[in-house]
């Protein structure tokens, strides 16, 4: 895969000079590749929010920079405006951010300022609020009319209506129940695969992002603590809980079942594994 996204010695420090001078995120180099599904988890605190600000251009570094396709996003401001199309950010709760009059007109308030015709702004829009599962008979709607679930959508929808190459949410399920995790998950993955587009999910979940992404960032005072694919991250849980993470249920389970002497994978971080890895050990026992 070709790379789309780097970091290089990437600081921000907010309140420079003031006695609140604070570091957010220290020295971070990264790579994300094109069609790469990437998740972020770390404690509140830890820079996550502040780092995926930079990949778009929302945030300046106080020093490093950030590189898109292999330019640096700030050498220009004609770049920066147009790095902010290409790389798509979804804040966290972002259905408190839908103002228009439709929901409709919502999902089109990206591709408007693309300056796209409105044949283009059309069918981009159709085509967002199908990958996020809208009806069409809702676009015509008040966004305000809209279930809690629903208002998501159409809040990712505008931001995946600009075709963006990297698409990156911040807590995209906070406050959804089981289902509506469940679906705004789906959805995204659908939106990945149809596009190979790059996707960055942030989130305290661990089992969404266990069974989502295939590769994990760990953030921790402001750096990288580890990174690797969810085997490998979750192999080593001892670590992610002193640092105050949890890790995803079926890991704890498993681990457990270790201590009472149960021989299962020390890089289990699915239902699906487990269960595999029970049966393996049944099986082998009928067959001893």
């Amino acid at each position: 895969m070709a790379q789309i996204l780097r970091t290089e010695s990437l600081t921000h420090i907010y309140s420079v000079g003031t006695p609140f001078e604070h570091a957010a995120i220290r020295d971070i180099s990264f790579e994300a590749e094109k069609g790469e599904y990437l998740g972020i988890i770390g404690q509140t605190g830890s820079g996550k929010s502040t780092f995926i600000q930079h990949l778009n251009g929302l945030l300046k570094p106080t020093s490093g920079k950030v590189f898109f396709d292999g330019r640096n996003i700030h050498e220009a401001k004609e770049l920066t405006r147009e790095i902010r199309f290409k790389v798509g950010l979804v804040f966290q709760y972002p259905e408190y951010q839908l103002f228009e009059e439709t929901v409709f007109k919502d999902i089109a308030f990206g591709p408007k300022n693309m300056n796209l015709t409105e044949s283009e702004i059309d069918e981009r829009v159709r085509e967002a609020a199908g990958f996020v599962g809208l009806s069409e008979t809702l676009l015509e709607k008040s966004p305000f009319e809209l279930s809690g679930g629903q208002k998501r959508r159409a809040a990712i929808a505008g931001v995946i209506a600009m075709l963006p190459e990297v698409l990156i949410l911040d807590e995209p399920t906070a406050g959804l129940d089981p289902k509506g995790r469940d679906e705004i998950i789906s959805n995204i993955r659908q939106y990945q695969r149809s596009t190979n587009s790059t996707v960055i999910m942030v989130t305290h979940s661990m089992e969404d992002i266990a069974r989502t992404v295939n590769r994990l960032l760990v953030f921790n005072d402001g750096g990288i603590m580890t990174t690797g694919t969810p085997a490998q991250v979750f192999s080593k849980s001892d670590a992610l809980i002193s640092v105050g993470l949890m890790v995803p249920k079926v890991t704890m389970v498993a681990n457990r079942l270790r201590t009472l002497g149960v021989s299962v994978p020390e890089d289990i971080y699915t239902i699906g594994q487990l269960k595999k890895a029970l049966l393996a050990l049944k099986e082998g026992r009928e067959h001893a």
